[in-house]
Formats: structure tokens, sequence, C-alpha cells
């Protein structure tokens, strides 16, 4: 499996540089996975796609303001730091630029000494092991001191942070958003439960592996970042009575989607608990749970477009984007959005 395959023309200009006003109001792809037949919609109008009885998997990880920026100790040297995943109390995984400034034994100071870090040690893809120091809660100081990592095809400041996170965003830990809850609003997630759709709420750290290129051009070889989750009790029990009764589940964005499919076993039950995830889902993949994606506009050749494309077929989803591009839909985070269904 070639990775140019997956490969389709994006002019820049529909990359979506900011978010809209209106969480609900971008559009929705509508696209039929055994017939191709594609319809144009609000996001809104999703409740016309769902029905009583439905479940609705939605992932309420948090983004932290995950990049840092400070100076090396000693020196005026700036030094961009991003957190990567917590590995105990206060180390952390992180990328650091530039690397060369970064040996083993630097330190580094933030806002002026509120928070000052220690490289301890260097490891996978040059990242670096950091233990901080700080006076208070660290969560307090990293408000404080740090900005949304948002991905490097925006280009544009984040005038709220707010807007980086969904509705329903409860645990800390990502360092980039599940980009398809961001349409949905509170009122259009009452709208939705007070239809007889049941909701559960599965957690996936998101990590940035995830915008991470596929480099190799043989698709088998490559290899999927880890990323950690957890599935409480109360989701489990959802989503496979909705399978055992028949009824659908229908997955908000790939994190949701990578997380129930991890967790599931040969039959589609989900086991409670938490644990971490490298599943790497492509043409070829036998859903175990899902009937149904939302999702947003992905790169091409991304391990996220092939997660489409085991769901709904390679083809019919290059027909869809191709269709998507003459439609002018506005691409990637903060973009128009996709139902699979």
């Amino acid at each position: 499996m070639d990775v140019k395959d997956f490969y389709y023309e994006l002019p820049k200009e529909l990359i979506a540089q900011d978010p809209l006003e209106n969480r609900s109001g971008s559009r929705l792809m509508v696209l039929d996975r055994i017939t191709g037949r594609v319809e144009h919609r609000v996001f809104s109008d999703i409740t016309e796609y769902l029905r009583a009885g439905d479940c609705l998997v939605i992932n309420n990880t948090k983004v932290i303001p995950a990049r840092l920026y400070g100076k090396k100790e000693g020196t005026d040297a700036q030094i961009e730091l991003l957190l990567l995943k917590r590995r105990e109390h206060d180390i952390w995984e992180t990328l650091v630029k530039p690397g060369k400034k970064a040996r083993i034994g630097t330190r580094i100071s933030f806002g002026d000494g509120l928070l000052t870090g220690e490289i301890m040690d260097v490891v996978e893809e040059g990242n670096r092991l950091i233990r901080f120091s700080y006076e208070g809660i660290f969560e307090e100081i990293l408000d404080r001191l740090g900005q949304m990592p948002l991905p490097p095809y925006i280009t544009h400041p984040l005038k709220d942070k707010n807007r980086y996170q969904t509705v329903y965003a409860k645990y800390d830990g990502s360092a980039a958003a599940p980009t398809a809850g961001l349409h949905f609003t509170p009122e259009l997630l009452q709208s939705i439960r007070e239809m007889g759709v049941e909701i559960a709420e599965v957690t996936l750290h998101v990590g940035l592996g995830t915008f991470r290129p596929v480099k190799e051009t043989d698709v088998l070889k490559h290899h999927m970042h880890s990323e950690f989750f957890q599935i409480g009790e109360e989701a489990a029990e959802r989503i496979n009575a909705a399978k055992a009764d028949g009824r659908r589940v229908i997955a908000v964005g790939t994190t949701s989607t990578r997380t129930i499919e991890s967790a599931a076993d040969e039959r589609g039950y989900l086991k409670a608990g938490s644990g971490w995830t490298d599943i790497f889902i492509y043409p070829g993949y036998r859903f175990r749970v899902i009937d149904g994606l939302i999702t947003n506009f992905h790169l091409p050749e991304s391990t996220l477009v092939m997660l489409v494309s085991a769901l709904a077929g390679r083809e019919r989803v290059l027909a869809a984007y191709d269709e998507a591009v003459r439609e002018r839909y506005r691409f990637f985070s903060f973009g128009d959005a996709m139902l699979v269904i």
C-alpha cells in the first residue's frame, strides 16, 4: 500500500486559519460509506442523521497550553519547549527547539524563573525528558505561561484559548485538540440527548504524533505514536449495550475511534480500563465497534485520511475530498466537518 494512494490536491487558501464564530455553523459533508453519495449540509443539521438509540462516542480530553518559551540559564539563548506527555509527576517528555542548545544538564528558565526545568535525558526521536521545578500548582503556572500548541499549518494567533477546546473537555493531557468535537455547542448536545441519542465519554490524550507525516513509502512500515486512553465503566456499558441491541455506535473523531477500537475484543466487546494505544487503522481493517464517524478533513497522505478510508473506502473518500475542494470547504483543525455513515 503506497502512501501516494492517499494524496489529494489542496489549495493553501482552503486551510482554515480561524475558528468560526458559531461552532455549529460550519459546513457538513455527509458521505454514504456504502454508495459514496454525498450531501452538503450545515453541522447543526447533524440531528437529521442521528436517531434515537444511537450511541455517540466523544473524547473528553482537554488541551493543555503546552508551548513554552524560555531562556537557557546563564545565556540569552531562546528556547521553545513543547510538552508531549507526562512521564512522572514533574518529568515530561518534550520537543525542544533548537535541540543543540538543550543537552543533558541544561537548565531553562520560563517566565523570569516562575518555572525552571532541567534536561534529564534524550529519548526517542530526539525528544527531551525535562524535570520542572516551581512554587505552587504546575497547572496554574502552565495556564499563565503556556500557549496553545496550534498545528504548524495554522499561522494566525488564537484570540481565545477556549476555541481550541471542545465544550465537553474535562481532563488535562492533550497536545492537540480532538477537532471533530469543536463543532458541538452545549445547545446542540442537549438537542441530541433529547432525541434519545446516548452519549458515551471516553478519554484519549492526543499527542502531536497525530500530525506526524508518514515518511515511509510503504504505509505498512509506518509506526504509530502511542497515546494514553481511558474508558470508564459507564461508557463501556453504554457502548456494549448499543452493540448488543444492534444500535449504531458513531464516533466523534478519529481519536474516539482509535480509543474504542483499541479496547474492543474480537467480538467488539469493551472492557473499562486504561492504557496506551498505537493502533494504526488503514484500509483492510475490520471495525469491531463503530458504525459511523464524525470527523474533519485531514492532511493528504496522513494516517487520519487512511483511517477514514478504512471505513468508507479509499476511492469514495478521495472523491469526496475532491468535491470538498471544488465546493470550497474549509480544511483541517478549524475547518468543516464530514459525517461518514
